[in-house]
């Protein structure tokens, strides 16, 4: 992989990659199909988002017959977790609490998450009085 910030994907290559995370693996044909009942975008344009997100190196291919199979490369939490490190290092230290707390407020947290997260803060908070 390059660096860490050409290799986040675009909001759209976010779209691809969700689906053969969720749903793959996939060929692209399969890939055009199910995008079509959400977006309205050319064949060609999932075949360069595919292509992208295989330069990437977010998704894996694989030849099957005609075809290739879009696996991903990776772990979703992964590509997730340098994505939020790479959106921390663009904020400015007065702004990090509040994006966190946007964040946590937008988000579906179940109870546990909920509960995980204030004992984070809490020893997080022990460990500053220190």
């Amino acid at each position: 992989m390059n660096d860490k910030k050409s290799n986040d994907p675009s909001p759209a290559e976010w779209r691809v990659l969700s689906l053969v995370w969720e749903e793959g693996p996939y060929a692209a044909r399969e890939v055009i199909d199910a995008l079509k009942t959400q977006v309205d975008w050319s064949d060609s344009t999932v075949k360069t988002l595919l292509r992208r997100l295989v330069e990437k190196g977010h998704l894996q291919t694989r030849k099957v017959g005609n075809s290739f199979l879009y696996t991903g490369a990776g772990s979703p939490m992964g590509v997730l977790k340098r994505s939020g490190d790479s959106l921390l290092q663009r904020a400015s230290r007065k702004t990090i609490g509040p994006l966190l707390a946007h964040l946590v407020e937008s988000s579906e947290l179940s109870q546990k998450d909920l509960d995980e997260l204030k004992a984070m803060i809490e020893t997080m908070s022990k460990e500053g009085e220190s």
